[in-house]
């Protein structure tokens, strides 16, 4: 997709959103039917037009004391952390305090590892990196279940992940192959922090969510106690019924996935992200530029037929074992779905889909 072609798709979008609610859509009972069968549990949020069209929550938020989820549900999002990562990153580079084509040891002159001095923070926000992956032995839930997944079992600080899982020998040759990986927003997330001389939590919190108003949104840390934040549950094979997650250390996915959220949070990065008021528009452009695999900055970025007509879609989905997250985007409808659950009883990935397609007619 070229820079120009996608500076003209964001054009139509640089009219401030107004978050109202108006009459349900024909498609909501598509989304109640789709919940119920498959026992969607999480939240829905439909804007078209810059108007909140739907907006519906599902299930539970703590199963044992039928806690059900609302509107206000906090969530976590998991790899949608990505998007705000690659979003700091580009708000740096274009204050001139990072150049994309420099490598890691430009911005950790202490780092160890062999991509050090081969490695270009490009390569690091399009997962082309070659940097060995930190999840290559977790294959499924299953084998976590028997095995452990010692890097987010075990309290770590980012230093130490960065030392321990992100600093080993290269697996590919830099920028020629996909390879997704939470190591590569591991190593960002810490260039962030060298650079501004602060913690990515606090960063984060300066550039993005303050400004926004998004009150409902952080960082996780498994010693805080936040109020109004799901609880998470994944479906055991080996039991046949949904169980808690397990116990995990959920800041050591840092600045690959350890926000949390709630929707309508969500829709504020959203409508910020493609009015062009988090990046300039032809930073915004550089970001949504499909690489290898359709991935461009934080997210996949791609062509779709709907409705008999070829659409630009953007999309950030995030899973953590139960923890599931999609932000799905056309970039030249207006439409945006934000779906966040606290089961894996449901692909995202199709829901969102479907719904996407339903509310672009």
């Amino acid at each position: 997709m070229k820079i120009t072609t996608c500076l003209f798709l964001l054009a139509a979008l640089l009219a401030p959103a107004q978050h109202t609610f108006g009459r349900p859509p024909v498609y909501a009972g598509y989304v109640e039917s789709y919940a119920k069968a498959r026992g969607f549990s999480g939240t829905v949020l439909i804007q078209k037009g810059g108007r909140t069209v739907y907006a519906k929550s599902f299930g539970w938020a703590n199963r044992q004391h039928k806690v059900p989820n609302n509107i206000d549900t906090k969530y976590r999002i998991a790899s949608i952390t990505k998007a705000f990562t690659a979003v700091l990153i580009l708000r740096l580079y274009e204050r001139g305090m990072i150049d994309l084509n420099k490598t890691i040891r430009t911005y950790l002159p202490d780092y160890t590892g062999e991509a050090g001095d081969k490695v270009t923070i490009r390569q690091l926000l399009n997962h082309t990196s070659g940097m060995a992956n930190i999840d290559r032995n977790l294959t499924s839930a299953e084998s976590a279940i028997r095995n452990g997944i010692p890097h987010y079992q075990t309290p770590l600080t980012t230093d130490e992940l960065l030392a321990r899982y992100c600093s080993e020998r290269l697996v590919n040759e830099p920028g020629k192959v996909f390879d997704y990986n939470n190591a590569d927003y591991i190593v960002l997330g810490k260039i962030i922090e060298r650079v501004r001389g602060e913690t990515f939590g606090q960063v984060l919190g300066e550039e993005i969510l303050r400004p926004l108003g998004m009150r409902d949104s952080g960082m996780l840390y498994q010693h805080d106690v936040l109020e109004g934040l799901a609880d998470t549950y994944f479906f055991r094979d080996d039991v046949k019924r949904l169980s808690n997650d397990l116990p995990v250390y959920i800041e050591n996915w840092y600045a690959a996935g350890a926000m949390y959220s709630t929707a309508r949070d969500l829709l504020k990065f959203s409508d910020a992200l493609f009015d062009a008021r988090l990046l300039r528009a032809e930073t915004l452009a550089l970001m949504l530029r499909p690489g290898l695999d359709d991935y461009g900055y934080g997210v996949w970025v791609y062509a779709a037929e709907i409705n008999h007509r070829r659409r630009w879609i953007v999309k950030r989905p995030g899973r953590i074992m139960g923890a599931q997250s999609m932000l799905f985007h056309l970039l030249d409808g207006g439409v945006t779905v934000i779906i966040l659950g606290n089961t894996d009883a449901v692909s995202l990935d199709d829901f969102a889909a479907e719904v996407g397609k339903r509310a672009a007619d």
